[in-house]
């Protein structure tokens, strides 16, 4: 796979290898997956960004280059990396500060396969009885017409370069976001645009998550409801959408949570009914929203739905209790026609500082 950021590799192999650089890449599993991993560089802040995996590669060949092992050759007999140690620097890292251990545990190694499946070797390796890890050195490793080239130091580099270019992008878009929101009232238009934009089905989950949640939020916020437990004490509350961890977080969690109807709310890419089945599941066919990052028609995403279902159980009475529980579908345009209903009640600035708010929480970015 070719994208921007190949050029960035292959210009750090050519610096160093020359007329080698070409063959070392093409010999080298490990370079191809990082080379796959940092396609999102060059797409701005609003790709999505891949940084558990890389991460994890970077750890244990940073502390593989630290001990001096790209040029002793004793790895062989290294007692391995403490996963404290390892989990620590991973958090020490620009958008770090909330990775768990599943790239280090499985993850990595999975996709890895994945992409290789005829590779001999996988990144991690590990011994669960002391939690010790170690960089499988035969894919740090080319031998090129018996000269031995290690390429620990360079892909320490090309991580960096990566990193790097994410941070810029997300302090531009923190930035844009910074401006746009003191120009709200200036030009009220160009902010309604820049939201807009954020809307997207090719925009990052995570942002797609955080812009619908800010608008949700204040869609509702005028909305009211009447609640007492009796009828002489009936009292008027608005609702309010509670954001209820963070995005993407394979938590088994809830996205958001309404008070006081107790109303829950999934966010979610996919249209594929095992996904929207399984989150009906987690919480015992309680009712539920979906937030979906997609402009097809919501009542056909419901057909579809109950389509793909009837052809994998074959029970009306089985799809139904599961159809049953889908409250509401907001697909994109409905979230767009929201915001912009909510720009005329005088929220746009309110969406916005939601949006940075949220977004350096998510992104652990630090002012």
């Amino acid at each position: 796979m070719e994208h921007e950021f190949t050029k960035v590799i292959k210009n750090v192999l050519r610096d160093i290898y020359g007329n080698k650089s070409e063959l070392i890449y093409s010999i080298s599993p490990i370079l191809q997956y990082i080379n796959l991993k940092t396609r999102a560089a060059n797409r701005g802040s609003k790709a999505r960004n891949s940084f558990g995996n890389l991460y994890a590669i970077y750890v244990l060949v940073e502390d593989y280059v630290k001990n001096g092992f790209d040029e002793s050759g004793r790895y062989i007999s290294y007692e391995g990396s403490k996963y404290s140690e390892l989990l620590r620097r991973q958090r020490e890292l620009p958008f770090g500060q909330k990775l768990q251990n599943h790239a280090l545990n499985h993850r990595l190694n999975q996709e890895f396969k994945k992409y290789f499946p005829t590779c001999d070797y996988v990144p991690v390796i590990r011994e669960p009885s002391n939690n010790r890890y170690w960089f499988n050195e035969n894919l740090l490793v080319c031998i090129i017409e018996e000269q031995t080239y290690n390429l620990a130091k360079i892909i320490i580099q090309i991580i960096k370069l990566y990193i790097s270019t994410k941070t810029n992008a997300f302090e531009e878009f923190i930035k844009s976001c910074q401006q746009i929101s003191q120009l709200t009232e200036v030009n009220q238009n160009e902010a309604v645009d820049f939201i807009v934009t954020l809307l997207q089905p090719n925009v990052d989950a995570r942002l797609f998550e955080i812009v619908s949640y800010s608008i949700l939020k204040y869609y509702y916020h005028e909305q009211t409801v009447f609640f007492g437990f009796d009828l002489e004490d009936i009292q008027q509350e608005n609702l309010k959408l509670y954001k209820t961890g963070r995005t993407n977080a394979n938590d088994g969690g809830i996205d958001f949570v309404m008070k006081p109807l107790g109303r829950f709310f999934q966010v979610t890419e996919t249209t594929d009914f095992k996904k929207f089945f399984l989150d009906i599941d987690k919480i015992e066919k309680y009712p539920i929203t979906f937030v979906i990052k997609s402009t097809e028609n919501t009542d056909k995403l419901l057909e579809k739905i109950r389509k793909n279902a009837q052809k994998q159980y074959s029970v009306n009475l089985i799809v139904d209790k599961y159809m049953n529980c889908i409250e509401e579908i907001i697909n994109l345009p409905t979230i767009i026609e929201r915001f912009y209903q909510s720009v005329e009640i005088g929220y746009l600035s309110s969406i916005l500082q939601e949006v940075i708010k949220q977004s350096k929480i998510e992104f652990n970015y630090e002012v």
